[in-house]
């Protein structure tokens, strides 16, 4: 690892930089995070996450979201929060790094071509990840599963219009365990966090009457019921 530069005073300075993870619902109830193959030196070859410096002329949001769209060609996020700081010395083996990392959230249904090198992979079953960005997604996992049983952050994840099976998934997703989408929807009413738009022109898969659809009342985020946690089993409150 390469000394840091000093100031005149001696100060260190080190290399700041922003980390995003990008999580999305992905199929058969896995959520997956979006990750670029490196194509250089230090874990050339290996998966990481997007990441780059801050620049001196802007804020820490506006560097992620170069990155993003500079690294992947993703444009813009549903959902952004700050997630934590990481400063182990040795995180990065070639210098000095500090690292700001960020949670983001895209819809199950958006539909963009990604930059080559750009992957979704699960996110639970991650590959070998550069760097200590296995942690970061861990940190994200925990962030998100905590939030969506008491605020309405399943905004993000979900199309601007829904069937409950649809929802019902994204929870599933995210949780790690089954909901019972009867009972899932009975809470989002009552927390007024969800809304009925019409019925399908078509019936569902098995026939019979076609399904409602449904919206979120609100598209930012907001806690909605702060002692509430979804529960595993028949996905009732706890």
């Amino acid at each position: 690892m390469r000394a840091p530069f000093r100031d005149q005073r001696g100060v260190a300075k080190y290399r700041h930089e922003v980390l995003a993870v990008v999580l999305r619902a992905g199929e058969a109830s896995r959520l997956q995070v979006l990750a670029r193959r490196r194509d250089h030196e230090p874990f050339a070859g290996r998966l990481a996450l997007p990441s780059g410096p801050v620049e001196v002329s802007e804020s820490m949001e506006e560097a992620m979201d170069r990155h993003l769209a500079d690294q992947l060609g993703l444009a813009g996020l549903a959902h952004r929060e700050q997630l934590a700081t990481y400063s182990d010395p040795g995180r990065d083996p070639f210098e000095r790094t500090i690292a700001t990392a960020y949670l983001g959230l895209v819809p199950c249904d958006r539909q963009e071509d990604l930059a080559i090198g750009a992957v979704w992979v699960d996110a639970v079953d991650l590959p070998e990840l550069a760097f200590d960005h296995h942690l970061v997604v861990e940190t994200a996992l925990e962030r998100l599963r905590g939030k969506i049983s008491y605020t309405n952050i399943a905004f993000a994840l979900a199309p601007a219009e829904f069937t409950m099976a649809t929802l019902r998934a994204i929870y599933g997703a995210v949780l790690g365990h089954d909901v019972d989408v009867t009972n899932l929807s009975r809470v989002l009413r009552r927390r007024r966090q969800i809304e009925r738009v019409g019925i399908l022109a078509e019936p569902g898969a098995r026939g019979g009457r076609p399904p409602s659809t449904w919206r979120f009342t609100e598209d930012s985020y907001r806690v909605t019921d702060p002692f509430a946690a979804l529960g595993p089993g028949r996905g009732h409150e706890v």
